[in-house]
């Protein structure tokens, strides 16, 4: 005869899961009525499911910002100067394209990067997820392409020049440290990346010819 062995904890939610909701409940109490019926589904759906996959702890990144694993993220809001952001994009559009991403490629950490103009292009927002230490990147960029930086913010407000010793106090003035982030991958450096990527296609023709 075979024996089923059930698993009660499958299901099951942390002893204070019940508080954290009436908690949530209160808070939301004057909220909209698509917050309230969101949140009541969203309880609903954690209540019936398999308990959440353990996600990797948010930590420092060194002087400022997050840490996933091995992946940081950088978040800035900078003022620009008038016609700042008109002169940002021609860069990005006319000159930006025949550098590609050879230049960003040198400092050899970068996951992504994303500009966009904010508030009728008064603010300029930028965004990266890198790989290691806040101070190790923020140097790299300082090294290895200097001028690309420089043009890409020497027409925010106050900008000192990436060789300038004032350049890291400028950019932590005006970084934001994430307080929610999502990585898919927290463990899998640029370069290892890369390395599965090229792995991957030998990978694959090898398990055909096998199959």
């Amino acid at each position: 005869m075979t024996v089923q062995v059930v698993d009660k904890t499958a299901n099951k939610q942390p002893a204070d899961f019940e508080q954290r909701v009436q908690k949530l409940r209160e808070i939301y109490a004057d909220g909209s009525e698509v917050s309230k019926t969101a949140l009541e589904n969203v309880v609903s759906s954690v209540q019936s499911g398999k308990p959440a996959k353990g996600s990797v702890p948010l930590g420092s990144a060194g002087r400022i910002g997050s840490r996933q694993g091995k992946v940081s993220e950088f978040t800035t809001i900078f003022p620009i100067k008038p016609a700042g952001a008109k002169r940002l994009r021609a860069f990005l559009e006319l000159l930006h394209p025949d550098l590609g991403n050879r230049e960003v490629d040198k400092v050899g950490t970068v996951h992504d990067m994303r500009f966009v103009f904010l508030d009728n292009d008064t603010k300029l927002l930028m965004c990266t997820a890198y790989d290691g230490d806040w101070d190790t990147y923020i140097n790299d960029f300082g090294t290895k392409i200097p001028d690309i930086i420089d043009l890409q913010f020497g027409e925010v407000e106050g900008w000192p020049g990436v060789r300038s010793p004032t350049f890291k106090d400028y950019l932590v003035k005006y970084q934001v440290q994430a307080f929610f982030w999502y990585v898919a991958s927290p463990n899998l450096t640029v370069v290892e990346t890369r390395r599965l990527e090229k792995i991957a296609p030998a990978l694959d023709e090898f398990l055909d010819k096998v199959a």
